[in-house]
């Protein structure tokens, strides 16, 4: 029912969204490491976010009968200088998730796959989202950031976010 195309650009996919929690966790662990413990929970969400959304690919490939294939996991290799790098390669990595997505969608929609295009929209969705708070909080950086009461503020406002895992239902 699923092609070789759509079952390799899943899994694919699945290796990604590991990575993408990896690299969040890397940019956790720089925050951590330059005493801004908000901004490090800010990234240790987005980790969780991006490994539950690999889960929901590996649920909907073992709901499909497709084959899930794990590969090892890329260490991240970004260099951090400033409190702004992360941001900004955050930003440029949800830009390249979200060609991910398209590419599989547009792979489904070639191949009239509509039960994944359908799976798939969700994320499409998730993706404007994560762009959008990622841009957002590059702008609040720009605004406040060199400001070390500014700095200290937006620490702490990104240290009340808590997790909330994706309602999606498969």
């Amino acid at each position: 029912m699923f092609s070789k195309k759509i079952e390799e650009l899943l899994n694919n996919q699945v290796n990604k969204e590991f990575y993408s929690a990896y690299l969040y966790l890397s940019f956790a662990n720089f925050y951590v490491e330059h005493g801004l413990s908000g901004f490090a929970n800010w990234y240790q969400i987005q980790a969780q976010e991006e490994r539950d959304h690999a889960l929901l690919f590996v649920k909907y490939m073992q709901d499909n009968g497709i084959k899930v294939t794990l590969k090892a996991i890329d260490q991240p290799n970004i260099v951090l200088n400033d409190n702004m790098d992360a941001l900004k390669a955050g930003l440029e990595h949800e830009k390249y998730v979200t060609d991910l997505i398209h590419k599989i969608y547009a792979a489904a929609d070639e191949e009239k796959d509509f039960r994944t295009k359908q799976f798939l929209d969700w994320f499409v969705k998730e993706q404007g989202e994560e762009e959008t708070n990622a841009g957002e909080l590059i702008k609040k950086m720009e605004l406040f950031g060199a400001d070390s009461r500014g700095l200290y503020l937006l620490d702490q406002e990104l240290g009340n976010r808590t997790y909330a895992p994706p309602s999606l239902v498969l």
